[in-house]
């Protein structure tokens, strides 16, 4: 609607400068935590049905491996610091630090003021897929979750089995919580399985039927103790709608597994982001 100055196009070849270069985050062990993971053992399975959520517990030391099971399948998780969930997965840094997708040796970061590696991706059976020629890929961090209020403002609906919802009341049942209660807890998520992406000619957020098939996974190293839940997302494979009971949904598993005496070495759970909280002052 406004008439392009004379050096548009000058202004548009302006070269782009990564914002976070990752180069001096801090690197994640990952032979040790391989070596490790190879001689784990699993010490609990949780399913998370169809349509809905489950909650699970890893320690500090512990791995997670989320599994698709029956059929494609996307799923919603959000985590938090099993002590203190105001420290909860910030998906927005994380997304600023490793971009919009993350994977193997990549890192789900905690939010401010802590700021510290909550979990690493340590195996992703899907890190072939990378990116293909709609600008798709797996395991985003820049959806949010679908939730009841977004559908009740563009459709009017009310549906009660969108991600935000079951995580909801999977908090409430793990805590003890009120739904009230536990609701401003439920936050962005890392969208596991789901293949999404921007499309070139407006911006606007996409999402593709998942790569996802049974024997599928995607494996995290528990950096600090942590509290997740996981949705089972009611869009399925997310090919053509999501917050519906119209698309074909299949459970989703979650292992955690303990790794052997000593097989870590001598890793230690990161601290507390160490800015000294003065700003300025």
């Amino acid at each position: 609607m406004t008439q392009p100055p004379p050096d548009a196009d000058a202004r548009r070849a302006i070269a782009p400068v990564i914002c976070y270069p990752p180069d001096t985050l801090p690197a994640p062990s990952m032979t040790v935590y391989q070596e490790a993971l190879a001689g784990a053992n699993v010490t609990e399975t949780i399913t998370v049905p169809a349509r809905d959520a489950a909650v699970f517990r890893a320690r500090a030391g512990q791995f997670f491996r989320i599994r698709s099971v029956e059929g494609p399948q996307v799923g919603d998780l959000d985590l938090w610091n099993m002590h203190d969930l105001s420290e909860r997965f910030y998906s927005g840094k994380t997304r600023a630090l490793h971009g919009t997708h993350v994977t193997t040796g990549e890192r789900l970061w905690s939010s401010l003021p802590t700021l510290r590696a909550m979990a690493t991706i340590v195996q992703d059976s899907l890190d072939w897929y990378g990116i293909d020629r709609f600008g798709g890929s797996v395991h985003d961090v820049i959806g949010t979750r679908c939730d009841p209020y977004t559908g009740n403002l563009l459709s009017g609906t009310h549906y009660h089995y969108c991600c935000h919802s079951n995580l909801t009341r999977a908090l409430a049942d793990a805590t003890g919580m009120t739904l009230a209660q536990a609701e401003p807890h439920v936050h962005d998520v890392l969208n596991v399985f789901m293949c999404t992406g921007f499309t070139r000619e407006t911006g606007q957020y996409f999402m593709k039927a998942t790569p996802v098939r049974p024997g599928d996974s995607l494996t995290l190293f528990a950096e600090i103790d942590l509290l997740g839940a996981l949705s089972a997302c009611p869009g399925g494979d997310c090919s053509s709608s999501h917050s519906s009971d119209a698309a074909k949904c299949y459970p989703l598993e979650i292992d955690i597994l303990t790794p052997a005496m000593g097989a870590l070495g001598d890793w230690q759970s990161p601290l507390p982001n160490g800015y000294n909280g003065s700003h300025g002052r």
